[in-house]
């Protein structure tokens, strides 16, 4: 399955990443399946990440 997600830029996806494996880090002791859940969520959205073109110039925030 796919799915199209729209951001502003690629630092809020960044952020989508570092919260799941934040979050995950917190529900490992009480829900391990869902914690690694997360991660795995958290390690495709970064990997989709790593195969963007490299930006050319920079962003304003």
């Amino acid at each position: 399955m796919a799915a199209l997600l729209r951001l502003a830029s690629t630092h809020q996806a960044s952020e989508i990443v570092e919260a799941l494996v934040l979050a995950a880090h917190y529900r490992e002791e009480v829900a391990p399946e869902l914690a690694a859940r997360w991660r795995s969520i958290a390690n495709e959205i970064g990997d989709a990440l790593d195969h963007l073109p490299t930006p050319t110039h920079l962003e304003q925030p």
